[in-house]
């Protein structure tokens, strides 16, 4: 397995890693625990110490089964997760930093950690990257012990560019289609 630094984490990551929507996504079969977690075993036999998932998928399911193995691993592996996708409706003025504190809450009871190695805003609505009180609830988080990172999750190149003018944002994960 080949490692890369990711971001401004200071992290040497696999250059293969496992994104888990299939873990706990919905695409019609029932959520089966033992698959989902030989899944995960088997990529960290295989190297891979970078696991990305989110509250999202299965309702909580894919990361708390992610939690489960990693903790039951000798092997450092660094976990992912997504907040904001939940808000319902989807839109800018849903994004508040009490909302997003309260997804950053719940992700760390589903994993039972104290704290998340990299939290990552679900690609938000365009207009969210122009509010720095969002970006500024995670400086918050972090100095309270909750994250130790912040990335985002993004849909546009313009988002990616907003996004790296906050000093905190370590991560840009942008969806390749």
């Amino acid at each position: 397995m080949n490692y890369r630094s990711l971001g401004k984490t200071g992290w040497q990551v696999s250059e293969v890693s496992v994104g888990t929507w299939q873990l706990g996504g919905k695409w019609g079969e029932p959520f089966d625990h033992k698959v989902a977690v030989e899944t995960v075993n088997r990529a960290i036999d295989l190297g891979i110490n970078f696991i990305d998932t989110a509250d999202v998928y299965r309702d909580g399911l894919s990361e708390q089964t992610v939690a489960e193995v990693v903790k039951s691993r000798s092997e450092e592996v660094y976990i992912a997760t997504k907040c904001g996708r939940r808000l319902q409706p989807h839109t800018n003025e849903a994004y508040t930093p009490k909302a997003l504190r309260g997804f950053v809450e719940d992700s760390l009871k589903n994993m039972k950690l104290e704290t998340i190695d990299l939290i990552q805003l679900h690609c938000p609505p365009t207009e969210v990257y122009y509010r720095p009180e969002i970006f500024e609830l995670f400086d918050q988080l972090k100095a309270e012990g909750k994250i130790r990172y912040l990335g985002v999750s993004v849909e546009k190149v313009e988002e990616a560019l907003k996004a790296i003018e906050y000093p905190n944002v370590a991560t840009v994960q942008i969806i390749y289609t």
